[in-house]
C-alpha cells in the first residue's frame, strides 16, 4: 500500500476532467469488452493538447482478466506473456492505440516487481481515470498508479548526482527509463518532461521520496537492477513490435509516424511494407537504431 501522501496526489490527479469527447471515446472503448472492462486510463503527450484532431490519443484499458476481454482467442495468451497487447481504436471522429492489461499485471507493472519499466515509468507521469465500472475498480487502479512514482525515484536515487533536489532524481530517472526501452523520442524528451510542469514533478516527488523513505537501494545494487531492466526493456520493445504487427492493423504506419514525429526523421512506407509488416518491422529496426532514430 502506498504512503498516503502520495495516494491522495495521485487520486486527485486522476479526478481531473478531460474533454468531453475523452471520455465519450473511454466509454465506447469499455464498451467494447463487456463484463470485462474495469476502467480506462488516458494518459500521454494528448494530455496536454487541447486540438485533438489528427493526434492519436493514448489509452490504457484495464480488464478484469484475459479470457473474460478475449474469450478463447490467442489474444488471451499473447496479452498474458508479452503484455501489453495494443490496437487502434477510433470513436467520435479522433483516434487513439489503447494497451490491454488486467487489474493483477498491471498493479505488478506499476510497481518494483514489474518486469520492464513501461507502466510505471508512464504512469509516473500524470494521466486521467476516465471511465471506471465501479467505486472497488477506481480504488484499485489509484491504489496501482499510486506506486509508480515511489518505484521510479527509488531506482533513480541512488543513480543521481544531485539527490538532493527531487526534480533532478525525476530526470535522472526518466533519462534511465529511456535507456530501457526502444524510444524515438529524442535525446532531451526525458528533462523536458519534468521541465513542462515542474511543480507538479516537485509536489508529487516530494510526497512519494516520503513513501521511499530510507529504502533506497545502494548504487551498486541500483547499477545492477537498471542493467536488467535494460536487459528485459529492449527484448520486450522488440516482442512488442513483432506481436503488434498482428494486433495492430496499420501499426506499420503509426511506427513510420511515431518515430517521424519524435525524432525527426523522414521514414517512409512502402508498400510491399504494408503487406508484410512483421517483415517490414524486422527489417526496419536495425537501420532505425543505426540511424539513431530509436535508442
Amino acid at each position: 500500500m502506498a504512503h498516503p501522501g502520495i495516494r491522495s496526489l495521485v487520486a486527485a490527479e486522476l479526478a481531473e476532467p478531460v474533454e468531453p469527447r475523452v471520455s465519450s471515446m473511454a466509454e465506447a472503448l469499455a464498451g467494447l469488452y463487456p463484463g470485462a472492462a474495469r476502467a480506462v486510463l488516458f494518459y500521454g503527450s494528448c494530455l496536454r493538447e487541447r486540438q485533438l484532431e489528427g493526434l492519436m490519443l493514448d489509452f490504457y484499458l484495464i480488464v478484469s482478466d484475459y479470457r473474460a476481454a478475449y474469450g478463447r482467442s490467442w489474444l488471451a495468451p499473447a496479452n498474458r506473456l508479452i503484455p501489453p497487447n495494443v490496437f487502434p481504436f477510433e470513436h467520435g471522429g479522433l483516434a487513439a492505440k489503447y494497451a490491454v492489461l488486467s487489474e493483477a499485471d498491471f498493479a505488478r507493472e506499476c510497481g518494483e516487481r514489474a518486469k520492464t519499466v513501461s507502466v510505471w515509468a508512464r504512469f509516473a507521469q500524470p494521466s486521467r481515470l476516465v471511465w471506471a465500472t465501479d467505486a472497488a475498480a477506481r480504488e484499485r487502479v489509484v491504489d496501482s498508479i499510486a506506486t509508480a512514482a515511489p518505484t521510479l525515484l527509488k531506482l533513480a536515487l541512488p543513480m543521481t548526482a544531485e539527490a538532493e533536489d527531487v526534480l533532478a532524481v525525476w530526470r535522472q530517472g526518466f533519462a534511465l527509463t529511456y535507456q530501457s526501452e526502444l524510444r524515438a523520442e529524442r535525446r532531451d524528451r526525458s528533462s523536458s518532461i519534468v521541465d513542462a510542469d515542474p511543480e507538479r514533478y516537485r509536489q508529487v516527488g516530494e510526497a512519494a521520496m516520503e513513501s521511499v523513505g530510507g529504502g533506497a537501494p545502494s548504487r551498486a545494487a541500483a547499477e545492477r537492477i537498471w542493467k536488467s531492466l535494460r536487459r528485459s526493456g529492449k527484448r520486450a520493445s522488440v516482442l512488442r513490435l513483432t506481436k503488434a504487427s498482428f494486433t495492430f492493423a496499420g501499426g506499420i504506419d503509426y511506427l513510420a509516424w511515431k518515430i517521424n514525429r519524435h525524432a525527426g526523421t523522414r521514414v517512409e512506407i512502402k508498400p510491399w511494407q504494408r503487406r508484410w509488416p512483421l517483415v517490414a518491422a524486422i527489417t526496419l529496426l536495425p537501420r532505425l537504431l543505426k540511424r539513431g532514430a530509436i535508442r
